[in-house]
């Protein structure tokens, strides 16, 4: 058997033992893929999901419903609860995918067939930011290209065993993927019991620093180190404090904010049920007390 041969027994006889693993998720291919992940249990990316029930295509055609069972938006993690019939279970691999190890990706876009690609471990321990804009640090990058709606489709090593899950897609094809380290194997077995992950939350939507600087300079106003605040959720304890969209978050507690993760590590340790915020609201500064939620 020549190099090639093998090679092409190789990704046919992963993509045979894994393909039934393999779902699609919603219809055509704007939604994605997910991965059976324990019995009646579905593993994807949260920011797949828009509504509380999604349609599940398994590889054998049939469909389904499913219902979120819990989700983890800042690790981009989510367990769907569905009739998985007679689909295999995806089992882990026993180690940590490293640089160079052979991948292959794999992925069923919104229900529309198998997708299976070859590819190599570019990096590893980078990070990305989740739906909610904290850092998901537990990360692996690859080189098998996927089409649009692979994402929460699994990569998997040429035992078909599961390395991580597909998320998004880099400039030049690369592929970043939530890598099955110890803690998120951890995060996946709450999810799949049911438990969703509890972070302290005061109701506000964020645009990076950089958007602030360059929006404070396009209306005239000093440069200020900060948080740009674009959006206010109705019924929020940001707006019973009286935060507006456009404010900028300089302090926490009377620490400086300069980046994103400043203020979310300053939120996770503040201490209490309130949390002090200092504002810059044009020219002019203050401080609130806002109410933490879960």
């Amino acid at each position: 058997m020549t190099v090639l041969e093998e090679f092409e027994a190789t990704v046919a006889g992963v993509a045979d033992r894994v393909g039934a693993s393999v779902v699609g998720l919603g219809r055509g291919w704007g939604r994605g893929s997910g991965v059976v992940i324990a019995p009646g249990k579905v593993l994807t990316s949260a920011h797949n999901l828009r509504r509380d029930s999604i349609a599940v295509t398994f590889a054998d055609g049939r469909s389904e419903t499913a219902s979120v069972a819990a989700a983890d938006p800042d690790a981009d993690l989510a367990v769907l609860s569905v009739d998985t019939g007679d689909a295999p279970v995806l089992e882990w691999a026993d180690d940590e995918a490293r640089l160079g190890k052979p991948v292959l990706a794999l992925a069923n876009p919104g229900g529309r067939g198998l997708r299976a690609t070859f590819g190599l471990v570019s990096s590893t321990g980078r990070s990305f930011r989740g739906p909610r804009g904290r850092r998901v640090t537990d990360t692996l990058e690859h080189s098998a290209p996927l089409p649009r709606g692979s994402s929460g489709g699994p990569v998997v090593d040429t035992a078909g065993r599961l390395l991580g899950i597909n998320t998004l897609r880099l400039e030049g094809g690369l592929i970043v993927a939530v890598a099955g380290t110890a803690a998120v194997r951890d995060r996946v077995t709450a999810l799949v019991r049911g438990e969703a992950p509890t972070r302290p939350t005061i109701g506000i939507y964020l645009a990076p620093p950089r958007a602030a600087r360059r929006m404070r300079l396009a209306v005239g106003l000093p440069e200020r180190d900060g948080v740009l605040i674009r959006g206010v959720s109705e019924g929020s304890a940001a707006e019973r404090a009286g935060i507006e969209r456009g404010d900028l978050i300089v302090s926490v507690a009377g620490q400086p904010i300069v980046r994103l993760d400043d203020l979310y590590e300053a939120v996770d340790q503040a201490a209490g049920d309130t949390v002090e915020l200092g504002l810059v609201r044009g020219t002019e500064e203050r401080t609130v007390t806002v109410e933490l939620a879960a």
